[in-house]
């Protein structure tokens, strides 16, 4: 075979893996739903500590909580309005915080209010929640030093993440960027592979002829 058909060849199929990947990624991208800031009310609890009892009590609060912001948010149709009934609620969602805390025998500060919130990338069905500041119910208890823990609450979708388990801010912060090195140093690793596969075959083309 001639080493400029060799060359066509190899070139046709590194412009097919290229528009392959290309279609993939729009693919991928069309199954997802990305939801701004502007169109969520989320819950933010950090635990005390980690210790088994500041961690229940968190959970305890947690399903609480959500059960409360659920009734009021049942017939809601826009955030703004469910802003205005969360916000105007903050002392019942205190009652409930003091509650728990007292049966669960806690002698704990805490703060309740709804303000600015920083959250990483969540994924909830094919909906996308970015990373970013949301509007949030944030909950500190005690020190607020343990896991801590977030949902959701409008559009509901707290219900998906207590099935999921606990969620640590540290963890998930430090997973997506590490995840975005390992995409980066990949595609790095590719593009080096390619240029030298391309090397490779030029220098035994050229020294064919040579001889």
């Amino acid at each position: 075979m001639k080493p400029t058909v060799i060359i066509y060849l190899l070139f046709s199929l590194f412009v097919l893996v290229l528009s392959w990947e290309e279609q993939s990624a729009k693919a991928v991208a069309t199954l997802h739903q990305e939801i701004s800031a502007e169109e969520a009310i989320r819950l933010r609890i950090l635990g005390n500590s980690d210790a088994i009892g500041d961690q229940a009590v968190k959970r305890a609060i947690r399903d609480q909580v959500n059960e409360a912001i659920s009734e009021w948010a049942v017939e809601l149709d826009s955030v703004e309005e469910a802003k205005d009934v969360i916000s105007s609620n903050l002392s019942a969602i205190e009652e409930i915080v003091a509650e728990e805390l007292e049966r669960a025998g806690l002698e704990q500060t805490y703060h309740v209010e709804f303000t600015d919130v920083q959250f990483p990338t969540k994924l909830y069905g094919n909906l996308v929640y970015p990373a970013g500041v949301y509007d949030a119910v944030l909950i500190t208890l005690g020190e607020g030093k343990g896991e801590n823990w977030w949902c959701v609450l409008f559009p509901p979708l707290c219900f998906l993440e207590m099935a999921n388990g606990e969620a640590v801010e540290s963890a998930q912060d430090t997973g997506s960027e590490s995840e975005q090195e390992e995409e980066a140093e990949d595609e790095v690793e590719v593009a080096f592979f390619v240029v030298e596969l391309f090397s490779s075959l030029f220098d035994r083309i050229f020294s064919s002829e040579q001889a």
